[in-house]
């Protein structure tokens, strides 16, 4: 729901496996080349497998993840209490892999609301660039693994939120 406020594109189709299980396949992709001068331009491609406690489409659910993502965005950080962008950005790829634990009410004879929250391991491959497009050839990176010669290419892995959100959805199929 967040994503539509801000015009990012999200859909998601769920299919059922067993009375117990499913497998959702969604796509997250940003429009938006810019965000006052900065790039927030991203897609990610997320499949999940899904185990609903009780039935399909009820109640309590846990699944693991995985998916990859490309980007082209700055990065938001925190500065003075408030999230700013950085007055840079990366470009690159990556993939993703965690678990979900989530809950969804029916409501109605075919609609239904998903809450859920993922949290998992991301794998970043990228380039640095100034607002102006110039390539960092010396990029931020620790004392004890600097090259030899300027290499511009990063690497980033870290556990993350990977998905927090609330969906609303139709069933197309009983």
């Amino acid at each position: 729901m967040a994503y539509a406020i801000v015009g990012v594109i999200n859909p998601q189709v769920e299919f059922r496996l067993t009375p117990h299980s499913a497998f959702q396949t969604e796509f997250v992709y940003s429009p938006w080349q810019s965000l006052g001068g900065h790039p927030m331009h991203f897609g990610i491609f997320l499949n999940e497998y899904r185990y609903y406690i009780s039935e399909h489409t009820k109640g309590l659910y846990v699944g693991a993840n995985f998916g990859m993502m490309a980007f082209k965005m700055s990065k938001p950080e925190i500065a003075n209490w408030h999230i700013v962008l950085q007055e840079r950005y990366c470009k690159g790829y990556g993939f993703m892999g965690g678990a979900v634990v989530g809950y969804e009410w029916r409501f109605g004879k075919r609609w239904m609301v998903d809450a859920f929250v993922g949290f998992g391991y991301m794998y970043s491959n990228y380039n640095g660039y100034t607002l102006d497009g110039k390539i960092e050839m010396h990029p931020h990176r620790p004392a004890d693994k600097q090259p030899l010669h300027p290499d511009p290419f990063n690497i980033s892995a870290e556990w993350l939120p990977n998905k927090v959100g609330l969906s609303i959805g139709f069933l197309l199929f009983d």
